[in-house]
């Protein structure tokens, strides 16, 4: 699967402009292995770019789902946040999904108030692992039209990070962000292995309806 170029379809807009941003990846894993390595607090942050640190802080609605905090690091700051998860695992259809919403005060963040969802589908081979998502920029509209493709670019990246993990049992820490620039691994996590063009109808369209209901964190 390659990184696809610009879609003909009229581009979705989002919570302010910027065009929600969609990624999907075939992993020859079982759904279980995707599952635990994603709805894992613990494992979350080693695959993904956009975390490095994630701690649950109390359930919601009864117990499904959970409040949490995150973290993100960067040279000399911690961008600190909140979210709320809801997550499906049994369905009518054999999908399983999970709904998010998340926000921060942090004057440093690139992503403000955001909402999105995770959608996986099994299929003869593997599961089909699916995101959609939208946010308030943080730094206005303008310096979002360059820092939404870097967004992008790094939830694609993370996501064949944890497809190389599902895959080969290789753990993520083994591929840090340098090595995107290692060409000549070509073992190595790379962003266009993702379809990264949504569907006609959306980069929302497939969000489950647990996403309408989830309560702001």
């Amino acid at each position: 699967m390659g990184m696809h170029g610009a879609s003909e379809a009229r581009p979705e807009r989002g919570m302010r402009g910027g065009a929600p941003l969609y990624v999907e990846i075939f992993i020859r894993a079982d759904v279980d292995t995707v599952w635990e390595l994603t709805q894992n607090p613990a494992h979350h942050p080693r695959w993904d770019l956009r975390f490095s640190g994630i701690t649950p802080e109390g359930d919601v609605r009864d117990g499904y789902g959970y409040r949490f905090r995150y973290e993100r690091s960067l040279p000399g700051h911690t961008i600190v946040g909140t979210g709320t998860a809801l997550g499906e695992k049994v369905r009518p259809d054999g999908t399983r999904t999970s709904a998010l919403r998340f926000d921060t005060t942090d004057r440093l963040s690139p992503l403000r108030d955001g909402r999105g969802y995770w959608r996986y589908v099994p299929t003869d081979g593997g599961v089909r692992f699916i995101t959609g998502y939208d946010y308030l920029p943080g730094f206005g509209s303008a310096a979002d039209r360059i820092l939404r493709p870097l967004i992008l670019w790094m939830t694609a990246w993370s996501f064949d990070r944890l497809r190389i993990w599902a895959e080969t049992g290789v753990a993520p820490e083994k591929w840090p962000l340098i090595s995107a620039l290692a060409f000549w691994r070509r073992k190595r996590p790379r962003a266009g292995r993702c379809i990264t063009v949504p569907p006609a109808r959306g980069a929302l369209a497939d969000a489950p309806s647990t996403l309408a209901t989830l309560e702001a964190p």
